[in-house]
């Protein structure tokens, strides 16, 4: 919310929150489509993430973006998916609670991008090792799979999931990705036969058809053609442009070998039989009876589905009977055989996308579960199953509401704030319209699908016109007014969802819900020789007499267990949102827009999470921010949290009705409160930014200078440590620092007489030194320890050694001595100026006659020689270093040279 502030007068507000007109729904469209035109896709409520499909790619994804969002607070920079994944995971491994994030909106939103988004910033971004890095790769390349085997082209996408997707990523105590897993819920298995016109079939058809190589489609008997197959051509649509098929099947083919399955051989097969199923024909004879007419695609069928053909064609066009203990067969007519047909393609795929599922989870198995974190997209498609996809958008409605205004009470009640009561609409009237027992939707429809005798759609309408027909959530056409009627058919019925009024066709309900596949065709697969197939088709199925259930109570029960799944964890949530159905870049359609706002329930959540208050911070963060506006708490409040903010919040003029403060948050209620405390922030930033860099020079000469001692004392104490070793590195400074200590000790505690002899005590480490000072001549021994403790003085930090030096053999040679240091040490004590030697390299200068001055400069060189320099200088050159001492004319008196520096004495 922080970056909202600094930028909410380039862009609209980058949280809807901040919105002054937080009821408007035209305000609310407008600030998307603001950000929407410069290319800002994301924009939060609170804690909730809206997404605009941009359709096109924006470089806002790149690993650098990453790093941008890794541990940074939630509203410390631009709304972003990675800025949710990223609180998503700190709040697993802070708060120690399973979290999941929640992907929603319409077919072409973004859902699947944005699932794949955040994978792909928890394999980069999450500590991982060799295997930890191999499972991320697997987790990206089941993507891949699933979309091929349970995508689509439909009207409204290219690349729509038609079937819905729970995916689980499991994390160990270190934060570290360790597993995964992947629940899948109501494939549209009826797009395997039948697709509307403009659609395509699921994506691996194609792929299989457009990327196989020759020797493949050779061993299914099939050609490129998508044309040939029944199954490919309701929709007359085998090609679309924004898709490559054949890259698409390298893509699948090299995930699949990522993932490492070994049973390609055996997957293609299905995908190619069912396809030869497609193009099966039959005839009927004079007495109603079926038959196949092209016996080669039965045979062709034995080949890819391992089972008998004779088996497979009467399991096709007959029926078994259990009469009086004996089993009949009856022939099928035509019509149904063509049903029964269609119903074995679809239990074939709709098993086998249930076991490639399973596979992908064994790839992405852990040993040992721990804490996770879930991402959850649901999708699906028309008809019946839009009718299944708006009850579980309901739901997700339903539960969206009740766990935000949970949150939001509990966070009023934790901080002692009153809660102000909320309008929105609950939806948990249409769910129980839908599912609840012996009268919902659901029930009826079961009803009808076990009734024995003739039943069809028509009289499953009529039974919830008689059931639930004063529902003022349900009409039909015979329910209707008049101006209804006249724009609703007579098979259709009509739900008020939360989002609106959706009309539904009956047509093809029973059928769908009920779905059954006959138990001659069970028994004929479960004989299968493809090892997939044989997997999917058990035997105990078969002999298992009870009904199988529906596929709405099956899809009823999944929902179920999902909600049970989110309602244990902290839910995040992405909303997206699809700006118009031609996917245009730059494109935003506001009548498409405003319905998806509607549809997802935006404006009862922003009104939830504007109950009272607009933005509430932690009392740190909000002084944090806002100190420098106050002299009293700026650079630093150093008292109880609480009353710092009090006290900022008084001096910058709140008014009581503008603010509450809680146990722990500063809860403001106007946006323009904020707005005014940002701006007056941004004008103080100058001064700010001047005190800051002061502070900081001056905490960077303290800390220079702390560790400049802590350095120090670290190699006094580990001189200490090693000060009976050998003298070296490690107690070098530790023990020059004795040895000095010491002299300077016995400099200032000298005998006072000749019969004296109460020397300093030497420390342990020079022992020796104690009986060699009781024995030496008292009046020399003070002279020469004297001498040391001066020279000590003079040469600290100028001379490493004192190596021999020789004198001038020109010249007049007051002094010759191998050791300068004592010479000069010497002559300085008797000439008492001692503050008065200086040490300096090159050259030295010197007076001659008549207040003339000349300069020696000194250099090493292979030989010994004086001779006359440049500039009139005089130039000696020296193998070793030496020591001149001529005395000159004038006030400069005494000057010398050692090793490559000078001395003199003035």
């Amino acid at each position: 919310m922080e970056s909202a502030l600094t930028a909410r007068d380039r862009v609209g507000v980058q949280d809807f929150v901040l919105l002054e007109n937080y009821n408007s729904e035209v305000a609310f469209i407008d600030n998307l489509r603001r950000r929407f035109r410069e290319n800002l896709i994301y924009t939060y409520i609170g804690s909730v993430l809206v997404s605009v499909n941009p359709y096109k790619d924006l470089e806002i994804y790149s690993k650098a973006q990453m790093e941008r969002y890794r541990g940074v607070s939630f509203y410390e920079i631009s709304p972003h998916i990675y800025a949710l994944s990223d609180n998503t995971y700190r709040a697993m491994r802070t708060e120690r609670k399973d979290q999941c994030i929640l992907i929603s909106g319409e077919s072409g939103a973004g859902k699947t991008e944005a699932s794949k988004k955040i994978l792909l910033y928890y394999t980069v971004t999450c500590p991982t090792g060799d295997h930890m890095a191999a499972l991320g790769e697997r987790l990206l390349q089941s993507n891949p799979v699933l979309e091929a085997f349970g995508n689509a082209k439909t009207l409204r996408n290219d690349n729509s999931s038609r079937f819905g997707k729970y995916m689980d990523v499991q994390f160990d105590f270190k934060g570290v990705p360790v597993g995964g897993h992947i629940l899948n819920y109501l494939l549209e298995k009826s797009r395997v036969v039948h697709q509307n016109h403009g659609e395509r079939n699921f994506h691996i058809f194609y792929q299989l058809l457009e990327g196989g190589d020759d020797d493949l489609l050779k061993s299914l008997e099939l050609e490129r053609n998508p044309q040939n197959y029944n199954y490919l051509v309701k929709g007359n649509c085998p090609r679309i442009s924004s898709i490559n098929d054949k890259n698409s099947w390298k893509t699948v083919m090299n995930a699949l070998l990522v993932i490492g399955f070994v049973e390609e051989e055996n997957l293609m097969n299905i995908i190619g039989g069912i396809l030869h199923l497609g193009n099966t024909q039959f005839g009927e004879g004079e007495e109603g009876e079926t038959y196949v007419t092209n016996e080669d695609q039965i045979l062709t069928l034995e080949k890819l589905f391992g089972v008998n053909s004779s088996a497979l064609t009467e399991a096709v066009t007959h029926k078994k009977l259990t009469a009086k203990g004996e089993e009949v067969k009856i022939p099928l007519n035509f019509e149904q055989t063509l049903s029964a047909r269609d119903a074995l393609a679809k239990s074939v795929y709709r098993r086998t996308f249930n076991w490639l599922v399973e596979k992908i989870n064994q790839s992405l198995a852990q040993k040992v579960m721990q804490k996770f974190k879930d991402t959850e997209k649901i999708s699906l498609s028309l008809g019946f199953e839009q009718f299944c996809i708006n009850y579980c958008n309901e739901k997700l409605q339903q539960l969206f509401i009740e766990l935000t205004l949970q949150y939001e009470q509990e966070e009023y009640e934790t901080e002692g704030i009153a809660w102000e009561t909320v309008q929105y609409f609950d939806n948990k009237i249409i769910c129980e319209l839908i599912e609840e027992k012996h009268k919902g939707i659901i029930s009826i429809m079961n009803e009808e699908c076990l009734r024995p005798g003739e039943t069809c759609d028509a009289s499953f309408l009529e039974k919830m016109e008689d059931s639930i027909g004063g529902h003022p959530h349900f009409v039909t056409h015979k329910l209707a007014n008049g101006k209804t009627r006249r724009v609703m058919s007579r098979e259709e019925f009509r739900l008020l969802h939360y989002a609106g009024e959706v009309s539904y066709n009956v047509n093809g309900f029973l059928d769908k819900n009920n779905d059954l596949l006959s138990r001659s065709l069970k028994e004929v697969m479960c004989q299968s020789d493809n090892q997939i197939l044989s997997h999917c088709f058990r035997r105990k199925e078969v002999n298992d007499q009870k009904r199988s259930e529906t596929a709405s109570t099956q899809f009823k029960n999944s929902l179920m267990k999902l909600m049970e799944i989110l309602m244990s964890k902290e839910p995040s949530y992405v909303r997206c949102i699809k700006p118009n159905d031609s996917k245009q870049p730059g494109k935003f359609d506001e009548v498409l827009v405003r319905h998806q706002v509607k549809y997802l329930g935006l404006m009862e959540n922003l009104r939830v999470r504007r109950a009272g208050f607009a933005y509430r911070r932690r009392f740190e963060a909000f002084l944090q921010r806002y100190k420098p506006l106050c002299p009293e708490t700026w650079p630093n409040w150093n008292g109880c949290l609480s009353d710092g903010v009090s006290t900022l919040v008084e001096h910058l003029g709140y008014t009581p009705e503008e603010y509450k403060l809680g146990r722990s948050k500063i809860f403001i209620r106007f946006p323009k409160t904020l707005f005014t405390t940002e701006d007056a922030l941004e004008a103080k930033k100058p001064e700010i930014v001047i005190q800051s860099a002061w502070r900081g020079m001056k905490g960077r000469r303290r800390a220079k200078r702390r560790r400049q001692a802590a350095d120090l004392i670290r190699r006094l104490i580990k001189g200490f440590i090693y000060r009976h070793e050998e003298y070296g590195p490690e107690n070098d400074y530790y023990l020059h620092h004795i040895r000095y200590s010491f002299l300077k000790n016995v400099r200032q505690n000298l005998p006072k007489n000749v019969l004296d002899k109460s020397w300093p005590t030497p420390p342990a480490l020079l022992a020796e030194v104690s009986p060699q000072l009781n024995m030496i001549d008292f009046f020399d021994e003070i002279l020469i320890m004297m001498q040391k403790v001066v020279a000590s003085e003079i040469f600290k930090d100028q001379k490493d050694s004192y190596p021999l030096t020789l004198c001038l053999p020109q010249g007049d040679a007051v002094l010759h001595s191998f050791h300068v240091i004592e010479v000069v040490t010497k002559i300085s004590m008797m000439a008492c100026k001692i503050n008065y030697v200086n040490v300096c390299p090159g050259s030295i200068r010197f007076s001659v006659a008549r207040g003339k001055e000349g300069i020696i400069d000194f250099v090493r060189g292979s030989e010994l020689k004086v001779a006359k320099g440049k500039r009139g200088h005089l130039l000696v050159v020296s193998q070793q270093m030496f020591c001149a001492l001529p005395w000159g004319a004038g006030p400069q008196g005494w000057r010398g040279c050692f090793g490559t520096k000078n001395i003199s004495v003035s």
